[in-house]
């Protein structure tokens, strides 16, 4: 192969670029100039003035590629919006499940091809509803489920073999997931049709939401067993979302965001690959979330880095050999931190450029912001703009039209080559200093969440950080003009007094038997908890009953404060 001409190119354009440095530029900067010494991306990547093609000389030509074929750079599938649109996926969760079930089937008559669901705090903590520490809590920040009778409640006439359902938590995500099984078996649906996502990354809770029961080890195991038993019974279904997005809510930088929780997933991973199961036998159905932030062109490159990372970590690591196994699909939602009441109107605006890029970097799935989320629940009227925004991208902005439509710009090309080399490195720091649990028993993952936080904190207080409304373009004296959504006093009466009504009328002496049971299969680590936890929520079990019983063997964490 004859280099002498990509040489000689290479040379020139190095010539031409120093020459309009020390010309033009050099003449401007003489009149105008810039705002900047040094110009950074949000996550804190130093930008040049202008990209060219020598900035992506060094990256392998395949590593970009084409849309749906490996590395997936450039779009898990070939045809990508062109056949099919994201699931736009409005979450929702407040009050009881008939609650919530109007607000479902509101938002699906306005277009919504997905529901997402979120659940209050005594649910995700799994306090029944009648404990005293769910007091004042009940439906307040997400619906209340107890059993499985409030699961029925809460998907009552919506078809689940015809629309996904995802159900965002975690410590006690695998009852939940419990309920829906046992909900969809009593309804004679087809298993291998339902589709979904239960979120379950139980390892990010412990680095940044903070919203565990159980030590590590018992958690990553209830992970492993919604793994297996979803790659075994339900062909269609997510058993986990790989969860960024909490990560950089809890005040991570973008990288930080992919690095960590690619961390987590080798660890999810590797204990599957322990039970005997062939990485291509669950890995087609992992799936994962990831917030977008306001730095347009560094989430396109983000999202494009993670598909990438993943897909030579499924290949060259754990040795997958099916394309579904490398192929990074990922529900992304905006982000909420940055949402703000001063000139809350402007929210939209926000959400709109992020929602953008995150369709320009490939989202399968998306939930966009209300306006008023920094306030409370959103609003019917809030979801339904913020769902026309999805639909004004989708039908009017014709940017669906053409796969990856940044591929090739040099910027977003060595950015997303960036994001890929720091992460690997990040992770490799991980292992070196003996994997991702001990470092999160340690604190480092903490620590480094923590950092960037304050960094950024710093940056709005002194301006460095714009944020339009409040360092920037205030309107002092400000009185915010909406009606936020009320929380109904009499969810909580009406929740406790169907769960008293379960449990007068449900087999007291099957339930501590199936509770003995579960105890048993709990102990036996290569036994798989699911079957069991199916047959308590069948039989009236409630959320408490399982979580406590699992307390009196298992034990709780807590964390070891970092400073």
């Amino acid at each position: 192969m004859n280099t002498k001409p990509a040489t000689e190119a290479k040379q020139s354009l190095q010539a031409q670029v120093k020459e309009w440095e020390a010309t033009e530029v050099a003449a401007f900067l003489a009149k105008q100039t810039e705002k900047k010494e040094q110009f950074f991306t949000y996550g804190g990547f130093p930008l040049k003035r202008t990209y060219t093609a020598l900035d992506i000389e060094d990256r392998p030509v395949e590593d970009i590629g084409l849309p749906g074929r490996y590395p997936f750079t450039r779009g898990p599938y070939p045809t990508m919006y062109r056949s099919r649109t994201w699931t736009m996926r409005q979450i929702a969760g407040f009050g009881t499940g008939e609650d919530t079930n109007k607000r479902f089937k509101y938002l699906i008559a306005q277009g919504q091809t997905g529901l997402s669901t979120d659940f209050d705090m005594p649910t995700l903590m799994g306090y029944d509803s009648d404990h005293p520490m769910s007091e004042g809590e009940v439906g307040r920040e997400g619906v209340a489920i107890d059993t499985l009778a409030d699961m029925q409640a809460l998907l009552d006439g919506i078809d689940l073999e015809k629309i996904s359902v995802s159900l965002t938590i975690n410590p006690s995500a695998w009852i939940l997931l419990a309920m829906y099984v046992a909900l969809a078996q009593k309804r004679g649906y087809d298993m291998n049709k339902l589709s979904g996502t239960i979120q379950a990354d139980i390892l990010k809770e412990y680095m940044a939401q903070k919203e565990y029961v159980f030590p590590i080890a018992p958690s990553v195991r209830i992970v492993r067993d919604c793994i297996t038993y979803c790659a075994k019974n339900m062909k269609r279904y997510n058993p986990i979302n790989v969860s960024g997005y909490h990560i950089s809510e809890a005040g991570s930088s973008p990288l930080h965001e992919v690095a960590f929780t690619m961390c987590n997933l080798v660890t999810y991973v590797e204990a599957v690959l322990e039970t005997g199961m062939r990485v291509d036998e669950f890995a087609p159905r992992l799936a994962f979330f990831f917030v977008c932030q306001t730095d347009f062109f560094e989430e396109i490159a983000k999202f494009r880095a993670a598909r990438r990372v993943y897909a030579k970590i499924m290949r060259d690591r754990f040795g997958a050999t099916n394309p579904e196994s490398m192929r990074l699909r990922f529900h992304c939602q905006t982000a909420a931190a940055t949402l703000t009441k001063p000139q809350y109107k402007i929210n939209i605006v926000r959400t709109a450029i992020q929602a953008l890029s995150a369709v320009l970097g490939g989202a399968q799935s998306l939930h966009t912001n209300g306006m008023d989320e920094a306030f409370s629940i959103p609003t019917e009227e809030a979801m339904k703009i913020a769902l026309r925004t999805q639909q004004i991208i989708a039908e009017e902005a014709h940017v669906t039209e053409v796969v990856d439509p940044v591929g090739g710009s040099y910027y977003v090309e060595h950015l997303t080559n960036e994001y890929e080399r720091r992460v690997f490195e990040i992770m490799e720091e991980v292992e070196n200093n003996g994997g991702t649990i001990k470092l999160i028993e340690e604190g480092w993952f903490q620590r480094h969440i923590a950092d960037f936080s304050y960094e950024q904190a710093l940056n709005k207080q002194s301006g460095d950080k714009p944020v339009i409304g409040v360092n920037r373009f205030q309107e002092p004296g400000e009185v915010a003009d909406l009606e936020t959504h009320p929380h109904d006093p009499t969810a909580e009466r009406r929740q406790i007094e169907r769960l008293q009504r379960i449990r007068r009328e449900r087999d007291g002496v099957k339930i501590n038997t199936l509770l003995d049971d579960l105890v048993a299969v709990a102990k036996d680590e290569k036994q798989n908890i699911m079957p069991v936890t199916i047959e308590l929520v069948r039989a009236g079990a409630s959320m408490g009953d399982i979580i406590e019983r699992l307390k009196s063997i298992w034990g709780t964490y807590r964390e070891v404060p970092v400073f």
